[in-house]
């Protein structure tokens, strides 16, 4: 396309951001936040239609002279990053809704640092360039800190320094080395570095280690997980969708477009390490959410555990193990999201996210339990739902890799099922004796508006995921192609190394 769609899709948010601040009436700036992140969605969705599956390279690309000496606005995207784009454009308006009665005080300042984060989000999709990349990644922590700690709950404080504490001092490892990429290649185009992965083993390692800090904490996994708790008690509901939805999703993204197919050799020798660090937080995770009394911490913990079958399917580095670390990160997406806008619509009524507090309210809410039980039952992995297909993809996956690992991970899904369920058991069904809940009404029509569009594409991408697939296929399969070419080289130029060195003797 000759319109710069992918610039367009990225930037506009900014200028629903600069209306609010010289519009910022309460009810304008929701109106205009709103309008904005629809607009933004449909530039997405523009984006898919102008997307060819069949072509497993960068598309839409947009490449502008930057900042000077091999570093430039470069923007595309892929089979992967194409769905994370949409994901990110399309839970925004939810977001918006989520905060339309809810957000009370500082309405344009709130819809400001959502539609700035919407930016940095996107943009972190779409970007082809380290530093770029890096811009955008860490841009996305001061509208997020800002949401926690000023629209959060009691201690917002502590969680939102804590968020970005952890997040930062990650990602300041991950900037090392790109600096370091850079003084090693005279580049930093991902197009030109993933073409062309030609670090030595021995720096390879370096490299990793600090990509990967960056993207555990971001994921995140076990045991750098603690701050992802309390940032989402602390969030207010649209906080902890976005962060949900959306940001732990940036960790797998990083791992699929960095680690597998720049650094092939100590993905392989730190796969081990990977896989044991992904099964600890599958099941010590989730017997931690059995113990929780708060429905958004059980849900947090939840959500470390669906992450760990993400990193545990990419490092297989198998096409079902690929593909299903990435539908699950999509379908987690929007089940988390949804999830998180259920506990948003009771705690609005009643004021407390505490479980004890509720019991029966299939009685009073019948429509908030349907809808309710179908996010769970997405959440558990049920058959028919989004949350099966990339579950078992990444377990099948990883059997193919190795049957203990498979066998291991398999109790996640049995854990999950006890602590949703339990969830499920004592908010909605009981007998209805708590006087603050005897008057309690069901879902709004803008209540119903937000839940009935997670649920339909929750089942239907649990019966016809044939769409997703269509477009990651191609581009799991180029990677998985580069990754073992790289690995390939990488061992070949070790074996001369070696000889080089005998010969030498």
């Amino acid at each position: 396309m000759s319109l710069p769609i992918l610039s367009l899709c990225t930037f506009v948010p900014l200028l629903g951001a600069l209306a609010i601040l010289v519009v910022p009436k309460a009810q304008s700036a929701r109106w205009i936040a709103l309008g904005t992140t629809v607009v933004v969605f449909a530039l997405s969705l523009l984006i898919w239609a102008n997307f060819d599956n069949s072509n497993p390279g960068f598309q839409l690309v947009e490449k502008l002279d930057w900042l000077g000496g091999g570093i430039s606005y470069h923007m595309g995207v892929d089979g992967i990053s194409m769905l994370f784009v949409v994901l990110t454009a399309g839970l925004m308006p939810f977001c918006i809704l989520a905060s339309w009665e809810s957000i009370e005080t500082r309405v344009a300042e709130y819809m400001v640092a959502f539609l700035v984060l919407e930016t940095m989000m996107i943009g972190v999709f779409c970007a082809l360039d380290l530093v770029l990349f890096y811009v955008l990644f860490e841009g996305g922590l001061i509208p997020m800190f800002l949401i926690i700690g000023v629209w959060g709950g009691k201690r917002r404080v502590y969680a939102s320094f804590k968020f970005f504490l952890y997040t930062f001092i990650g990602s300041v490892l991950m900037l090392l080395a790109i600096m370091s990429m850079y003084w090693y290649t005279g580049t930093t185009d991902i197009v030109a570095l993933l073409e062309n992965p030609n670090f030595p083993p021995h720096m390879q390692t370096w490299l990793w280690l600090a990509f990967f800090a960056s993207f555990a904490v971001k994921m995140p996994m076990w045991p750098v997980h603690t701050w992802l708790p309390d940032a989402h008690v602390e969030a207010p509901t649209a906080g902890s969708v976005i962060l949900a939805g959306i940001l732990l999703k940036m960790g797998g993204y990083g791992f699929l477009c960095f680690s597998l197919p720049m650094f092939p050799s100590a993905t392989e020798m730190f796969a081990p390490l990977v896989f044991s660090m992904s099964l600890i937080a599958i099941i010590y995770t989730s017997l931690v959410a059995l113990a929780q009394e708060d429905m958004k911490k059980l849900i947090a913990y939840s959500s470390v555990a669906h992450m760990g079958f993400v990193t545990m399917g990419i490092f297989t580095v198998n096409h079902q193990g690929i593909e299903g670390g990435i539908f699950q990160m999509l379908s987690h997406g929007v089940v988390s999201g949804a999830l998180f806008l259920c506990v948003g619509v009771v705690y609005d009524r009643i004021h407390t996210r505490e479980i004890a507090a509720y019991g029966g309210l299939v009685n009073r809410m019948p429509l908030y339990a349907a809808f309710f039980m179908v996010f769970t039952l997405a959440n558990v992995g049920m058959p028919g739902t989004s949350g099966f297909i990339g579950e078992f993809l990444t377990m099948l996956g990883a059997f193919l890799h190795n049957s203990w690992l498979a066998i291991f991970s398999a109790t996640g899904v049995i854990l999950s099922a006890a602590y949703a369920l339990f969830l499920y058991r004592r908010i909605i069904f009981g007998a209805l004796v708590k006087p603050s809940l005897k008057t309690i009404q069901d879902l709004t029509p803008r209540e119903i508006a937000l839940l009935a569009p997670l649920v339909i594409i929750t089942i239907g991408l649990g019966i016809y995921p044939k769409p997703v697939f269509d477009v990651t296929t191609p581009a799991v399969a180029k990677l998985i192609n580069d990754n073992k070419t790289a690995l390939a080289m990488d061992k070949a130029g070790g074996k001369v190394a070696i000889v080089q060195k005998e010969a030498a003797q």
